[in-house]
């Protein structure tokens, strides 16, 4: 009987120092590519001995799983900390109340139109839309210069877009919508789709196609963009609309999932990656540009301060998102 007891005390504490060390530990959900994410949340780990289990999205399905996970989880929340690449996602799942507010003191100086006023999302290391073009196909007086180019007759089938149900180009066109109108955007890609428009798996796809020459050019991201350029690919890169709406900027955001397991964990994670050090990563990792003011960028990384932007409401933009997928579903299909 004394040994059986024994035996139980000692499975009791066995237990007990088990789940002592995994709390220890944060959940984050990501849609960042796994290639430039992953990096940080190792770096987070060594700094603090903190245990970061991540989800990574997909390429093809980039933004819509985790998103899709997060809201089946709401009730019975299984991560800490949301890291998203855009900021509209983001709004989504606070409008459905999965958000918690949290108020990072090292963001002081970052600009409030990249922070949700209750602070339910703050934003961090933008990129931008732009144009990738192949050099070898265009000359630079016939590259594009606004994003309704794209519709004319001399870039007919010529043209690459990442699928719009997924990832940054939903994102693009939500926030198209929500400038021009519906009416506008609308015809805008009739036009587009009658002028036989690539439709690529992802924004990487599109820079593959620009560089093998299947087309003259396409819309992606800029840190696609510029790591075509660190491959030695002969493409050029062009911020579109400067003399007209703007290029669309998307910071990352990251937020904190309301009755999370690990909240301290996950506000220091938090802390962590809106800092200037994980801007700097980002900058020289994926030529992501900062919002916070005097952080080391190299050359290559453009600064904000040079790009006109689209002028966009965020949370409209999020509303126009959800507004328009059936829509963008049939246009995709048809």
């Amino acid at each position: 009987m004394k040994i059986l007891k024994i035996t139980l005390t000692a499975l009791v504490l066995i237990v007990s120092l088990s789940c002592t060390k995994n709390t220890n530990e944060v959940i984050v959900y990501t849609t960042v590519d796994q290639i430039f994410s992953e990096p940080i949340l190792k770096d987070f780990e060594k700094e603090t001995g903190i245990t970061v289990k991540a989800v990574y999205d997909t390429e093809e399905t980039k933004s819509t799983g985790v998103l899709n996970r997060l809201i089946a989880e709401k009730d019975n929340p299984q991560c800490d900390v949301f890291w998203s690449g855009d900021p509209v996602r983001t709004i989504v799942l606070k409008n459905k109340g999965i958000t918690a507010p949290y108020h990072s003191a090292v963001t002081e100086d970052i600009d409030p139109v990249f922070k949700d006023p209750n602070d339910h999302w703050t934003g961090f290391s933008a990129r931008a839309r732009v144009l990738i073009y192949n050099k070898d196909l265009l000359k630079e007086a016939d590259v594009p210069q606004t994003i309704f180019d794209l519709a004319n007759e001399k870039y007919k089938g010529k043209v690459t877009i990442a699928n719009p149900l997924f990832g940054t180009t939903t994102f693009h066109f939500s926030a198209l919508f929500s400038v021009i109108g519906d009416e506008k955007a609308k015809q805008f890609l009739t036009d587009l789709k009658n002028n036989d428009v690539v439709i690529a798996t992802s924004n990487g796809d599109v820079k593959k196609r620009v560089i093998k020459g299947e087309v003259f050019c396409g819309l992606t991201d800029t840190d696609d963009a510029f790591e075509a350029v660190k491959e030695g690919a002969n493409v050029g890169i062009i911020f579109l609309d400067q003399q007209g709406m703007g290029s669309l900027i998307m910071p990352n955001t990251v937020n904190l999932i309301n009755n999370s397991k690990h909240t301290e964990n996950g506000k220091k994670l938090m802390d962590y990656l809106l800092s200037k050090e994980t801007e700097a990563k980002l900058a020289l990792s994926c030529a992501q540009m900062p919002l916070h003011k005097g952080v080391n960028i190299p050359k290559n990384v453009p600064s904000l301060d040079h790009i006109v932007p689209m002028k966009i409401n965020y949370e409209k933009t999020s509303q126009k998102l959800e507004e328009i997928q059936d829509y963008l579903k049939t246009w995709v299909e048809e």
